[in-house]
C-alpha cells in the first residue's frame, strides 16, 4: 500500500493506493472516501485508468458530479428537501432546487473520514453530529475499502445512530472501461437482473412507479448498449437528458455485468442491496480537464448500489430507516476481468 499526503485547498489529506500481483491498483482520498483511479489491463495486458478523476486535485472539494465519491447519509434525492419519521417533520439541506441531493452541502463525501489501514485495505470512520444536514441522529459510519489478487475490490459500508433516522449509502464512481477516457460510453453493454425501475418526474424525483422493463430502452436482462437509452424517444430516457439516472430494482443476486467490446474490460458487480441507479453521465458539462482528458456527456457512468430514493416519500417502497441503536450494512464488490 502507498500513502501520499498532500493539502486540497488548504485542506490536509491522504491518498492511498492498494494493488495486487495483477497489476491492477485502485487509489483513494480520505476526503470523501473519494475514489480517483482504478487501473487495470485491457485484452493486450496494457494498464489504464477506468474511472473519471479531476487532473486538478483541487476540484475534489466543489466536486458538482460527486466523482467517486461515498454519499451519506442519504444516496439521490428527498423531495422538498423535508421528511416525516415518527410523527416529526425534519427539514433537510435544499442543495437540488427544492430537493435534496446527496446528504446535501454538508454530506459524507465533504468530509475528511479518520483512515486505519488494515489487511487488504483502509478502513474509513466518521461521526456525522445529531443534525448534520438535517438529519436526527448521531451516527458513526464505517466505510472499508479492499482489493484481493482476483481483481476484487470490496466497499463494505456500515453504520449505527442513536436516534431513529434514515440512512442510504452508496459510492458514485463514474466507470469508462475503454481506458484513460479514450471514447465514451455510449457502447458499454450492460446486463442488469431487473423486471422494473422507477419512474421519474421532471425533478428526477420518483413518482413511486415502477414500470415493466419489457420492450423498452431500459431492459437490459438479456445486455444491451447504453446507446439504447441515448437513441430512445421513450419520454424517461429524454427526462434525464438523453440517457438514465433511473432506480432499477434488483431481482436478487445475480451479477450486474459493464463490458467494453473495444478494450476487452468487463466489470462484474455484487451487492446485497435492493437498487442499483444507472446514471449514465447526462450532466457532465463540457471542457472541465479530467486525468486522462476532457469532460463531456457520456464520460462515464455510476452504477449506484443502494435502497430506492426518495423511499421515505414511496410506503410502498422498501424503506432505509435505521433505528437506535440497530447497524446498517451495504457490501457492493467490483471484480475486473477481461472477455
Amino acid at each position: 500500500m502507498d500513502i501520499m499526503t498532500g493539502t486540497i485547498n488548504g485542506i490536509n489529506i491522504k491518498e492511498f493506493t492498494l494493488s495486487n500481483k495483477n497489476g491492477m491498483t485502485v487509489s483513494f482520498l480520505d476526503y470523501g472516501c473519494i475514489i480517483t483511479k482504478i487501473v487495470v489491463p485491457d485484452r493486450e495486458g496494457k494498464l489504464e485508468n477506468v474511472v473519471i478523476g479531476y487532473e486538478n486535485a483541487d476540484r475534489y472539494v466543489q466536486n458538482p458530479w460527486y466523482l467517486g465519491a461515498v454519499i451519506g447519509r442519504f444516496a439521490g434525492r428527498i423531495g422538498s428537501g423535508s421528511f416525516k419519521l415518527d410523527g416529526k417533520t425534519y427539514t433537510l439541506e435544499q442543495n437540488d432546487g427544492n430537493n435534496h441531493l446527496h446528504g446535501g452541502k454538508s454530506g459524507f463525501d465533504k468530509v475528511v473520514w479518520k483512515s486505519e489501514c488494515i489487511a487488504g485495505g483502509v478502513r474509513f470512520t466518521h461521526e456525522s453530529p445529531d443534525g448534520e444536514g438535517g438529519y436526527p441522529g448521531n451516527v458513526k459510519a464505517v466505510v472499508t475499502y479492499t482489493l484481493n489478487d482476483e481483481n476484487e475490490f470490496a466497499i463494505h459500508y456500515e453504520a449505527v445512530s442513536d436516534q431513529p433516522t434514515l440512512l442510504n449509502m452508496t459510492n458514485h464512481t463514474y466507470f469508462n472501461l475503454s481506458g484513460d477516457l479514450k471514447r465514451d460510453i455510449t457502447d458499454h453493454v450492460l446486463q442488469l437482473d431487473s423486471d422494473r425501475y422507477g419512474e421519474l418526474n421532471e425533478e428526477l424525483l420518483p413518482t413511486g412507479m415502477l414500470r415493466p422493463v419489457e420492450g423498452t430502452a431500459f431492459d437490459f436482462r438479456r445486455g444491451q448498449p447504453i446507446r439504447a437509452g441515448v437513441e430512445s424517444e421513450d419520454p424517461q430516457n429524454k427526462l434525464a437528458g438523453e440517457g438514465y439516472d433511473h432506480p432499477f430494482l434488483l431481482n436478487g443476486q445475480e451479477d450486474i455485468v459493464l463490458s467494453d467490446e473495444g478494450s476487452g474490460r468487463v466489470l462484474r458487480m455484487k451487492t446485497d442491496q435492493n437498487c442499483v441507479v444507472l446514471y449514465s453521465g447526462t450532466q457532465i458539462t463540457d471542457g472541465e480537464k479530467l486525468d486522462g482528458g476532457i469532460s463531456r456527456k457520456y464520460a462515464g457512468l455510476c452504477l449506484e448500489t443502494q435502497g430506492l430514493p426518495d423511499s421515505v416519500h414511496q410506503p410502498h417502497f422498501p424503506q432505509s430507516i435505521i433505528r437506535a441503536g440497530e447497524t446498517y450494512t451495504a457490501h457492493t464488490i467490483y471484480q475486473f476481468s477481461i472477455q
